[in-house]
């Protein structure tokens, strides 16, 4: 069960569609499997509709939509039989793969990455899939910019709690952690960044200087 969601305001942003693509995608993935955050959000959108019908009516010719219906009709047909495809998380339409089976980048001691920011061009974030081992630690760091996090396997404990499988966390420059992997499977995660972590520790904080 996710004990860690979004907040009103994030969600407010999503129903409006004001959020980025990869914003978007993370609260996205925790609605799938969040009950009480995809019934706010089925409110949310519900206002929408009622505000949107409020708004005054435009007024179009009356043969608009007898040309839209001859359009649809002289439109050619597809005839060939419909195959019903497994259904994919937004996440493996995006990777096309297994999170398990991807060509994962040691980056330090616990911690491999993958960089899919080349996914979402002109978003001006960074986005990366993050790995800790089972067991392992990453190492402490702060925030010069505000980071959003999902969890999508396993789970991670710091300062805060513990952040389950589709759990949701916003961190920024306040925030001081070194996450722990809790549990018997990796923790893996998709987190967007404005700007890069800053290193903390005693010998790891003089590799700042090298993190983009």
């Amino acid at each position: 069960m996710t004990r860690h969601h979004p907040d009103s305001l994030s969600l407010m942003e999503y129903s409006a569609g004001n959020l980025t693509e990869p914003h978007a995608l993370c609260i996205r993935l925790h609605l799938e499997q969040c009950p009480h955050c995809r019934s706010r959000v089925d409110t949310l959108n519900s206002l929408g509709a009622v505000m949107m019908e409020q708004q005054p009516k435009v007024t179009v010719s009356d043969s608009s939509f007898e040309q839209l219906m001859a359009r649809i009709d002289s439109a050619p047909q597809d005839t060939s039989p419909v195959v019903q495809a497994p259904r994919l998380s937004p996440l493996q339409k995006l990777l096309g793969q297994d999170i398990n089976e991807l060509p994962w980048k040691r980056q330090l001691g616990d911690v491999s990455v993958l960089d899919i920011s080349e996914k979402f061009p002109g978003q001006g974030e960074r986005v990366v899939l993050q790995k800790l081992v089972a067991g392992g630690k990453a190492p402490a760091h702060t925030h010069r910019g505000d980071e959003t996090t999902i969890v999508l396997q396993g789970a991670f404990a710091d300062q805060k709690g513990v952040f389950n499988q589709w759990d949701f966390v916003v961190l920024n420059e306040q925030d001081e952690h070194r996450p722990v992997a809790v549990g018997c499977e990796d923790c893996i995660t998709l987190s967007v960044l404005s700007a890069p972590v800053k290193l903390t520790g005693t010998f790891t904080r003089m590799l700042n200087p090298f993190i983009r």
